[in-house]
């Protein structure tokens, strides 16, 4: 049956949360708060998040910077 496989050792991920959003801040930004909550408290590292507008430019710079500064 599909499912987690508890008897595999758990390696904790880095994790980053980016919403895209033309309204949003931080203060504002249920979801990404919930995703980054949930990922903390499943025991991964929150490595960044973000806010960027729903622009290609904008989330493509943010995707940039994540990558060349991990």
């Amino acid at each position: 049956m599909p499912g987690i496989d508890e008897t595999l050792p758990f390696h904790p991920l880095n994790i980053a949360v980016l919403t895209v959003s033309d309204t949003r801040t931080m203060e504002t930004d249920t979801s990404g708060a919930l995703l980054a909550d949930r990922l903390t408290g499943a025991g991964h590292h929150l490595a960044a998040r973000a806010i960027v507008t729903d622009d290609v430019a904008a989330i493509r710079m943010q995707m940039q910077e994540w990558i060349a500064n991990p």
